[in-house]
């Protein structure tokens, strides 16, 4: 059974410093992940429940698509939640349409990746961290009866991401406590709460505890970067002034996502190369071409190596 280190109250309220053959070949050549009933958690023996959240329609999947394809092919249930409804991100349409576009482009992910996906009835440009949206922040982690929750870090560019991180940040120890949003159960364990990657420097920079392989899923990554379409070939090169590179034909976009969604990952794998050998050896440490990266929060449970590897079961025994 899966336990994890307990911490004290005092501990807990503590506030801290914050791609198809190729892939098959890939995919056989990995080392054997554990199967789903091989991670039990302490309230059940049942696979690890991991929920995600991301500022808009694509942060999840832009951050964790990968990794959340990998824990899916084990049975995991992950759900991504879009804490915003991306209503403003484009340069030719905005409000009802261009959210209802958005959500209809992560549902499409979900599918890609066998997950559940949900977004939440928020302007975007406008979350705050307010007592009201502490309170549905909660209450989706325990809906979801997560053991895993992952966010982005509270140092960002953009308020939405910052608030994110800090809604999460401040549900951390809420979702334990039974009186408050007495309406959804409490959990009974605090769940491990994860950042993910960025590559701001101040106040301090991201440091990765674990560093996931996604080779054997890259074109399930791929497909989703090609499914957000109103945000990867339309806002994004609109806003960044690379709209005329992005090709007209669809056969000819899938190899443009491809490659920017290769150049990423691979520069994500490079960048963390050393975590990659720690976990994996030097041998297939070396060998890995893309990753993901997240990083524990210093709120939540607090998980040792051995523990971080049960819930990435991604690096063989």
């Amino acid at each position: 059974m899966m336990r994890f280190l307990p911490r004290s109250d005092r501990a807990r309220c503590r506030l801290l410093p914050p791609r198809l053959a190729a892939a098959l070949l890939v995919a056989a050549a990995w080392p054997l992940a554990a199967p789903p009933g091989a991670v039990a958690q302490a309230q059940g023996d049942r696979p690890l429940r991991i929920i995600v959240f991301g500022a808009h329609p694509d942060d999840c999947e832009l951050e964790a698509a990968g990794t959340a394809a990998r824990w899916a092919k084990l049975g995991y249930p992950v759900k991504f939640v879009s804490v915003t409804n991306g209503d403003i991100g484009h340069h030719a349409m905005a409000g009802a349409i261009l959210a209802r576009r958005r959500t209809a482009e992560v549902k499409r992910c979900a599918e890609i990746l066998g997950i559940q996906t949900e977004v939440l009835d928020i302007h975007d440009g406008e979350l705050l961290p307010t007592l009201e949206n502490r309170r549905l922040i909660t209450r989706k982690i325990r809906e979801w009866k997560a053991d895993v929750v992952i966010a982005h870090r509270p140092n960002d560019y953009h308020p939405d991401h910052r608030y994110t991180g800090i809604l999460v940040q401040d549900a951390a120890f809420m979702v334990i406590v039974p009186s408050f949003c007495p309406d959804v159960p409490a959990l009974r364990k605090n769940p491990v709460f994860l950042y993910t990657e960025d590559d701001f420097k101040k106040p301090n920079p991201f440091e990765p505890d674990v560093v996931v392989p996604i080779d054997p899923v890259l074109d399930q990554k791929v497909a989703c970067y090609d499914a957000l379409e109103s945000q990867f070939y339309e806002w994004n090169p609109w806003l960044f002034g690379y709209l005329d590179q992005v090709p007209k034909e669809k056969s000819a976009r899938l190899e443009w996502s491809r490659d920017h969604v290769a150049r990423r990952a691979a520069s994500l794998a490079n960048r963390f190369r050393p975590k990659l050998v720690e976990l994996l050896g030097p041998e297939q440490g070396k060998a890995v071409k893309y990753a993901e990266a997240f990083q524990v929060c210093e709120y939540g449970s607090q998980p040792s190596k051995a523990q971080l590897k049960q819930i990435f079961p991604f690096f063989g025994h």
